[in-house]
């Protein structure tokens, strides 16, 4: 009944690495939203510094171009952790409920092991 223990434990380490996972990916959406907001306040700064606001104005700053570009890319990146962490939602339920069958196996296996002992102990006695 030994490898049924050992089977929840595994079970249970795998349930923490996919919240681990999950919340590493909160971590860095969150990690990358602060960047783009900064970025965000970056071009709006540079433009009212330079006074042009249309980015296809010739004059229109090099850095607030640039910093779009990087604020685009991670918006990019956010919505392909988004993807991420749907997925990642996913495998952690898959893993909760095959953690829920395994331990009803012991508590199960458990019971009839106390029910087995019982039954000796009375025999015997």
């Amino acid at each position: 009944m030994k490898s049924r223990e050992n089977l929840v434990r595994l079970k249970q380490f795998q349930v923490n690495e996919k919240r681990r996972q999950l919340l590493q990916l909160d971590m860095m959406i969150a990690e990358f939203e602060r960047m783009a907001v900064e970025l965000e306040l970056q071009i709006t700064a540079e433009e009212k510094k330079a006074g042009i606001t249309d980015i296809n104005h010739f004059a229109y700053p090099t850095f607030a171009k640039a910093a779009r570009l990087r604020r685009d890319n991670l918006r990019n990146s956010q919505s392909d952790l988004a993807q991420q962490r749907s997925i990642a939602e996913s495998l952690l339920g898959e893993a909760e409920a095959e953690l829920s069958k395994a331990e009803m196996l012991e508590s199960r296996d458990t019971k009839i092991r106390d029910a087995e002992t019982g039954s000796r102990s009375a025999m015997i006695g």
